[in-house]
């Protein structure tokens, strides 16, 4: 088998006279996108937005978001993934779970096996091929994504992420495990992001340390 590539890290000048007015056009579109970032965007997933009527418009919101950051990522919904993995004409996928290692412990899809989202190896897919069907989850998708554009950098073709995450997933009321035995528990991220999990789903948990844009 050929040797895969080595994995990769994740980790105002003055203006020259007669360009002011163009500095300060690309000065302010800059600060429209961090308003928006740190503002509207926190707001739009709030309390407000989690209400049953708001839950869709937020993972609208989200995938809207995550796309733009990672434009070449492919998604799989709930209902398709469900049914690739119970046709057994079809090779089921390996299934990456892109969340820290408290979150997983909680609950994660059957089978699922953890990536570190944040420092992500190939280790979890050792011995498969690169045209090997890889479906990456997260919270509601963005580090799921972002996990995903680092696997297809170092070469893997065909990389899905979950759309809306284990929170979409759970929200369905699909099933999600703990050491093998089902359960109701799923960890919310943090306070603000948990809105977004049906209540009888979401546990109190110590929010997780903020390490990407999104969960």
């Amino acid at each position: 088998m050929r040797r895969s590539q080595a994995p990769e890290e994740y980790e105002p000048e003055e203006e020259p006279a007669g360009r002011w007015s163009r500095g300060r056009s690309e000065g302010g579109r800059r600060w429209v996108r961090l308003v928006l970032f740190l503002f509207v965007i926190p707001l739009l997933l709030g309390a407000a937005v989690a209400v049953f009527a708001g839950r869709p418009i937020a993972f609208d919101a989200i995938r809207r978001i995550t796309d733009h950051k990672f434009p070449n990522g492919k998604w799989v919904e709930s209902t398709e993934l469900v049914r690739w993995r119970a046709d057994p004409g079809r090779a089921p996928p390996v299934v990456l779970d892109a969340r820290t290692e408290d979150e997983y412990a909680v609950s994660h899809l059957e089978g699922a096996v953890r990536i570190d989202p944040y420092k992500p190896s190939l280790r979890a897919l050792r011995g498969f091929p690169k045209d090997s069907a890889i479906v990456l989850y997260s919270s509601v998708g963005y580090r799921g994504a972002r996990v995903a554009d680092f696997l297809a950098r170092q070469g893997y073709t065909q990389v899905y992420n979950l759309e809306g995450g284990q929170f979409r997933w759970a929200n369905e009321g699909r099933p999600v495990f703990r050491q093998d035995r089902p359960t109701a528990d799923v960890h919310p991220y943090n306070s603000r992001w948990g809105f977004l999990l049906e209540s009888q789903y979401r546990i109190k948990a110590p929010p997780v340390e903020k390490k990407s844009a999104a969960p």
